[in-house]
């Protein structure tokens, strides 16, 4: 039987201000392609569907999309909850999708959710373990102290009594680590402070491939069978190298599972340059790249008026611009960047007071929210 391991789609996501709800539409166009051409079963969708555990109309319209098509195509779907989603919204009507071949996981209730499947060479099991923490779990089982990440999810495994004469597969949403040494982390994850929420791969002894969402990067956790799909696209510059991919998994025998990768190519990039203002707007720079991407822009001169403005005549998306000059120069462009921040703050309370209210915001809420926005950047 044959998967498509997605996770960490973030729907709904702002890049530093910039909607990404077009790259991931478009993104999603590539991926239904690829599972038609390589005739998966199925999808796995490893959490963090939604970037927001309240997510805007738009992102649920994609989502709605995305499994519409899905279903179409008679692909079965299996999806939990991750630390961005909320586990109820997730799970709900998951029973009524589930007669259509469309598992999504409920709050974890003292019992590890499963689908039995069966192919040509016997049965299968599929677990949806959502996003959990120590306190999700510890009122389910008073008989042993519950303090880690690590020991919330012995417990449930320890509940479920996993055969281990199966094949069987496990959707998670976790942080996991191979003898203390971490996955490689990018700047647009979560990240719990301690180490506290560390689960080692050892946990996952009894599963013939364990599908993980959190890390953004495509990974193996000490073997090839823990893995991490990595996001569909970049959501920060700190990934601006990672080649973003879906992992083709193929479960044949008991212990024979075959991997691919396939990569995925977005409808705009992420790249980071560096230059004068000089340089980067001269044609023989640019020519060659795509100037329509998002950019990060390091500066090396050591004052430009208006260089904003004059980079998008060249570079309209740029998301982020820097000095490398003085200390005083990189300070006065921080100040500029702080202002257009603060701009795109006030028209999110502005969108969203006329959503909840049904009329636009006067200006004296707008010159108390202005107000409030200062004194938190001054505190």
């Amino acid at each position: 039987m044959k998967f498509l391991h997605l996770g960490d789609l973030h729907i709904g996501k702002r890049v530093n201000e910039f909607p990404m709800i077009e790259d991931q539409r478009y993104i999603f166009k590539q991926i239904l392609e690829i599972a038609e051409k390589e005739q998966v079963d199925g999808v796995i969708l490893a959490g963090d569907i939604y970037d927001k555990a309240l997510p805007s109309g738009e992102s649920v319209e994609l989502f709605d999309h995305l499994l519409t098509r899905l279903s179409e195509m008679d692909l079965q779907v299996y999806g939990i909850s991750g630390n961005h989603d909320s586990a109820e919204r997730i799970g709900y009507g998951s029973r009524i999708m589930a007669h259509r071949g469309v598992y999504l996981s409920k709050p974890y209730d003292g019992e590890l959710e499963s689908i039995d499947l069966v192919d040509d060479y016997g049965p299968l099991r599929i677990y949806l373990l959502p996003f959990i923490k120590p306190a999700n779990v510890r009122r389910f089982d008073e008989d042993i102290e519950i303090g880690s990440y690590e020991d919330a999810v012995r417990s449930v495994f320890r509940r479920s009594a996993i055969g281990t004469d199966s094949r069987n597969i496990l959707v998670a949403h976790q942080f996991v680590t191979n003898n203390g040494v971490e996955p490689e982390r990018s700047d647009s994850e979560v990240v719990s402070v301690g180490g506290l929420d560390n689960i080692d791969a050892s946990v996952f002894k009894d599963f013939d491939y364990v599908a993980l969402g959190h890390i953004h990067r495509p990974q193996r956790v000490a073997k090839e069978t823990i893995r991490y799909s990595g996001s569909p696209l970049k959501y920060s510059f700190s990934e601006v190298n990672h080649r973003k991919s879906v992992t083709i998994v193929d479960v044949r025998t008991k212990g024979d599972v075959q991997l691919k990768q396939i990569e995925l190519i977005p409808l705009k990039d992420m790249k980071k340059i560096k230059g004068s203002i000089t340089e980067l707007l001269n044609p023989d720079f640019y020519t060659n790249l795509n100037t329509n991407d998002y950019y990060h822009v390091t500066l090396t001169d050591e004052a430009v008026m208006d260089a904003i403005g004059k980079l998008r005549m060249v570079f309209p998306n740029i998301m982020r611009l820097e000095f490398e000059g003085s200390e005083a120069e990189r300070a006065a462009e921080l100040r500029v960047l702080e202002k257009m921040e603060l701009s795109s703050t006030m028209e999110i309370f502005e969108e969203f007071y006329d959503m909840q209210n049904g009329r636009q915001m006067d200006e004296s809420r707008k010159a108390i929210i202005r107000e409030l926005l200062s004194e938190e950047r001054q505190a």
